[in-house]
């Protein structure tokens, strides 16, 4: 291991070491595992012990942690963990780049950023591309941050209207014995969609955009026969529909539209015989120019820790 070294790191303002440190220290708990250092607190100071290698690391840790505080005024386990993987990796410069992005601001005035180098790829391609794919595991902010960006260009006029879809597996027996209209047995397979647009544009802006048109969240089969000028349509779960059902959205593309489509390939609940339009689309589409295909993995993750885990639990047991 070598010699054992000391580095100090002056912090002056009990806010930013309060947020380090963690409930019950548990932040630096994380650091002292993953990095291999010891830390002590001092007055206003933070010592970091451990061999000149882990030092230097640990000491980039601390500084990036300090300006993630400042910047955002908490320090979230996500932003943790992912910060000590772009360390370890080399890729720390990325940090920085993360924090100065503001893709939108929520009705509640929080920023939306990217919260991993997977996620800035993907809005660099939504920005670049008329039609992108997003494809990845559950909570690595597909469907989310393409209701921002289309939240954004809707905002900043650059289209008309906001359309969100996403196909109804269950649309036939299953639906049948839920009370109330069509739209009213859709809703619950929207309800994802429904909550990234409250949170963004705020529940009475939602409704008045609804009732004026202006947003529309609707089963893909409302889509077929339309022609989609100058909107932002947004198809969501696609692994789930057929591969007549995907060829129908993507002809549905009008002047001045963006289509993003996100999904998970590895959760197709189609009925078996049936195969799923989004892995036929991938393998058809993949050298198109003006289509961007990208995809996240379970280091985009930036839900709860353990889903991370767990997705990397199920993929062992599928590899057997």
């Amino acid at each position: 291991m070598g010699n054992t070294l000391e580095k100090e790191i002056l912090i002056e303002d009990n806010n930013i070491m309060r947020e380090l440190f963690g409930e019950l220290d548990e932040n630096i708990n994380i650091i002292e595992k993953e990095l291999n250092v010891r830390v002590k607190v001092g007055d206003g100071l933070i010592k970091l012990i451990g061999s000149e290698v882990d030092l230097i690391s640990a000491e980039r840790l601390m500084l990036n942690l300090i300006h993630i505080i400042k910047v955002q005024k908490r320090l979230e386990k996500q932003d943790l963990r992912y910060a000590i993987r772009l360390i370890v990796e080399g890729k720390d410069d990325s940090i920085k780049e993360l924090l100065n992005e503001v893709v939108c601001v929520t009705s509640t005035g929080k920023s939306i950023k990217p919260k991993t180098l997977g996620q800035k790829r993907y809005l660099d391609a939504i920005r670049r591309s008329d039609i992108v794919f997003g494809i990845g595991p559950a909570g690595t902010g597909k469907t989310y941050l393409a209701v921002a960006m289309a939240a954004q260009a809707f905002k900043n006029k650059e289209v008309n209207r906001i359309i969100l879809t996403r196909p109804a597996v269950e649309a036939g027996e299953s639906l049948g014995f839920l009370p109330g209209d069509l739209q009213e047995k859709i809703d619950p397979y929207l309800r994802p969609i429904y909550d990234a647009l409250f949170d963004i544009l705020g529940y009475e802006n939602y409704i008045r955009y609804m009732e004026k048109g202006l947003i529309e969240v609707a089963p893909l089969a409302y889509m077929r026969g339309r022609t989609l000028d100058n909107a932002y349509v947004i198809l969501d779960e696609a692994q789930n529909t057929t591969n007549e059902q995907m060829k129908m959205f993507l002809t549905r593309l009008g002047y001045g539209s963006k289509a993003i489509i996100t999904g998970d390939v590895t959760q197709v609940d189609l009925p078996k015989g049936k195969e799923s339009g989004l892995k036929t689309v991938l393998k058809i589409l993949k050298d198109i120019e003006g289509i961007d295909l990208i995809y996240l993995s379970k280091f985009d993750i930036v839900r709860h820790p353990l889903v991370q885990r767990i997705i990397e639990a199920f993929e062992k047991y599928e590899n057997k």
